[in-house]
């Protein structure tokens, strides 16, 4: 059975093959990415990669389509036969990493939890700063085990998802959070389920991109979502731009919705020994090697750069002067939405 992850990066070379070798733990055998832009020797590592036979690389280079840079790889995956043949996808970003919690952790056992689903949602788990300020070469799933609450009431970020589907053709191309262009004739047939394992409404089948509110999304499967790592290192996500739309520039606001480092969270260390077995044989490949370590200096030396500049230096500040973030309680979240419930409201009509 071919379980395939779709990636999009643009210079973060330096996470690869942590990410590439946990995510063979998990049980993905099958990896197609896409480049773009790359500054810091991504293409390269990715090219190096592809020759050992690991994944499938393809520059995308552009010109965009009107959705962006991931909307246009993801729309070009849809037309490839590795695609096409795979018999489950799920479309992931660099700083995401599955995270299974029954019998071995691997695909394998979620989808004996689950036989009769044919998607299933991986809720992010949001993963703070943990009080790192400089980026180091370190796993990323043990640098930052500090979380938010399992249970949240907002943002609303906090409960999307990311969806591993049966590619069986009730959906014709892949999509960020979900497949995209069902089959109408086949929606019937369809079984989505959450990360417990329990059934979900139809409007998950065609529409949603999160998980409910305030309840614990994990019970099965979760999405730790490492979205800011290090300050230095957020710094250079802010440079590089958002993965959809390389031209809108993170800023506090992103920052604040994802640092939560409330809780702690350790459990994605129990594929660890398979992950290291993986990670220590890519690197007896001296080529490859080398390649991540001159990644891993670019990293410090573009941070040093961008330390010249005043947008960055003065973000990087605010960044020291500003606290972990604080769920926000029940009752508060709730008024929050009721007023955003409002705001979506028609105005009346005017009475002559």
């Amino acid at each position: 059975m071919t379980h395939l992850a779709i990636l999009c990066v643009r210079n973060e070379a330096a996470f690869l093959l942590e990410w590439l070798a946990h995510h063979r733990a998990v049980g993905f055998n099958d990896f197609l990415v896409f480049s773009n832009d790359c500054d810091d020797g991504t293409d390269l590592v990715l090219d190096r990669l592809a020759e050992m036979g690991q994944l499938t690389h393809i520059r995308n280079d552009g010109p965009y389509d009107k959705g962006g840079i991931q909307f246009t790889a993801l729309k070009a995956a849809a037309k490839l036969d590795q695609v096409k043949n795979a018999d489950w996808i799920l479309p992931l970003d660099i700083d995401e990493f599955v995270n299974i919690h029954v019998g071995d952790h691997t695909l394998s056992a979620l989808h004996a939890a689950v036989p009769d689903a044919t998607a299933i949602t991986l809720t992010w788990r949001l993963f703070g700063s943990a009080g790192q300020v400089r980026y180091s070469d370190a796993p990323m799933t043990e640098t930052f085990t500090q979380c938010a609450p399992a249970v949240m009431y907002w943002p609303w970020r906090a409960s999307m998802f990311k969806t591993l589907y049966r590619n069986d053709g009730t959906y014709a191309k892949p999509g960020v959070h979900r497949p995209r262009s069902p089959d109408q004739s086949r929606l019937a047939n369809a079984n989505w389920v959450d990360g417990n394992g329990t059934l979900l409404p139809d409007m998950f089948k065609t529409k949603r991109i999160f998980s409910n509110f305030g309840r614990d999304n994990y019970g099965l499967v979760q999405l730790n979502h490492y979205a800011l790592g290090a300050l230095e290192s957020y710094v250079l996500k802010a440079d590089r731009g958002r993965a959809v739309h390389s031209d809108h520039l993170l800023g506090m606001d992103y920052w604040v919705e994802r640092n939560f480092n409330t809780d702690r969270d350790q459990t994605i260390h129990a594929l660890k020994p398979e992950r290291d077995a993986y990670l220590a044989d890519l690197m007896t490949d001296a080529t490859l090697a080398k390649l991540h370590k001159t990644t891993v200096a670019w990293r410090k030396a573009r941070f040093t750069e961008l330390m010249q500049l005043e947008p960055f230096r003065a973000l990087f500040g605010r960044l020291l002067m500003t606290p972990g973030s604080a769920p926000v309680p029940q009752k508060a979240a709730q008024f929050m939405v009721q007023h955003a419930n409002m705001a979506r409201q028609p105005a009346p009509k005017k009475t002559t």
